[in-house]
């Protein structure tokens, strides 16, 4: 018989309406359990009540599956009052062919009894505000640069193809350009004088790109829609941003240390400490945090062989966050990062370099955030420093001596 780690505790189904709540308790007699069930609605009061009806039972930790979106009500609820577990929907499969509310609720609470399933990751509450607001600016910004994309699409209907002379879209200049058009301007040659800065150098090529068959009536009126919208969500943007300098505040120079690493900035920063958190004590090494985060290779090994182990998900927002800096990071001059990515890029191609440059960058945030030090660079040399003539020769010479062998080096010139 398994043994009992937690002697209250507690499953709970959680769907959109409706708990399934399971606590397994001692009785008097020796290794026996009783089993108490009830069924709740999620609404806050519901929620208290279920609140009420676990303490009344001494339950200590309680377990529920991450359903959704629907889980976070109910672990608001309960965090103040118990340990609460979240755990991985993919963790704690049962039998198949038996499943009810009734079952799945049982066999969460079972699995958290006798200690056979992890908990995730969840973060404090200040935390979980500042993940929020990243990932809806996050969002905000995909469907900004969605809107662009549109805009190209109606140009290109047009016939105006501006992104073969310019390098952007949505600039200062196509700005101006577009306001044109939609007051009933369609002539090219005064359309290209409205370009601005480097963009005037390439005016000639300008009146070629904006010739056009551009209608107000139907085309205005595409662009307009398109153009509030960005507008709109520019100004979205910008509330987010003044936002989110307001909650790190207590933090500002966690987020200075930070900064310090190469292609990392003030908004990378702020992503980060959102989706990995402060305390990073509950990661027991930086290879925990990793795997966590899936910037690591799997692993799959069957029978003593190894075979290619494909990299886990993990979070797609901490993975974007990453990617990003990893990209800015190996256009960097002279940095240790640079020089890693160009290395694996030479020998294993663009994507496993871009990979290895984040698990780089979330090693340096892990000791960053725990010891709160700056980023040590370690020079673009470091690799040749490292794997010298000298260091090569020591490695080998110790090889040897663990073989039984004497050996005397002679120097040539």
């Amino acid at each position: 018989m398994i043994d009992v780690l937690v002697d209250r505790c507690a499953g709970l189904d959680v769907h959109r309406d409706s708990v399934m709540a399971t606590v397994r308790v001692p009785t008097g007699r020796r290794r026996q359990r009783r089993q108490h069930r009830r069924c709740c609605g999620t609404t806050i009061a519901e929620l208290q009540a279920l609140s009420e009806w676990l303490a009344d039972f001494g339950v200590t930790r309680v377990g529920m599956e991450a359903t959704g979106v629907y889980w976070k009500p109910v672990f608001h609820v309960l965090e103040r009052r118990f340990e609460c577990w979240l755990l991985n929907a993919q963790h704690p499969h049962n039998v198949p062919g038996r499943k009810t509310d009734v079952i799945d609720s049982a066999w969460i609470c079972r699995l958290v009894e006798h200690g056979l399933v992890r908990p995730s990751f969840v973060p404090p509450p200040e935390i979980r505000r500042l993940r929020d607001l990243t990932r809806l600016r996050k969002a905000q910004t995909s469907e900004r640069t969605r809107a662009i994309q549109r805009v190209e699409k109606v140009l290109q209907d047009v016939g105006i193809n501006f992104t073969s002379v310019a390098s952007r879209t949505y600039s200062v200049s196509a700005r101006a350009m577009l306001e044109a058009l939609l007051a009933g301007t369609t002539d090219p040659d005064e359309l290209a004088q409205l370009a601005r800065a480097r963009l005037r150098a390439k005016i000639p090529q300008l009146r070629q790109a904006l010739q056009n068959r551009f209608s107000v009536e139907h085309h205005g009126v595409l662009i307009a829609q398109l153009l509030a919208h960005i507008d709109s969500l520019e100004l979205a943007i910008s509330h987010l941003d003044a936002r989110i300098e307001v909650e790190p505040r207590p933090h500002a120079d966690l987020v200075e240390l930070l900064c310090t690493i190469p292609g990392v900035k003030a908004r990378t920063a702020q992503t980060l400490i959102a989706e990995c958190g402060l305390d990073m004590t509950v990661f027991p090494t930086v290879r925990h945090l990793a795997s966590w985060a899936g910037i690591c290779p799997g692993n799959n090994e069957s029978a003593g062989k190894r075979r290619s182990g494909t990299t886990r998900h993990g979070n797609r927002w901490l993975r974007q966050a990453l990617t990003e800096a990893a990209t800015a990071a190996a256009r960097s001059n002279n940095t240790y990062l640079a020089s890693h990515h160009a290395q694996i890029r030479g020998r294993c191609g663009e994507a496993k370099a871009t990979g290895a440059t984040r698990h780089d960058i979330l090693v340096a945030y892990y000791h960053i955030t725990r010891d709160r030090v700056p980023y040590r660079e370690l020079g673009a040399d470091w690799h040749a420093r490292r794997y010298s003539v000298e260091h090569r020769t020591r490695r080998l010479l110790h090889q040897l001596e663990a073989l039984g062998v004497t050996v005397t080096v002679d120097t040539t010139a």
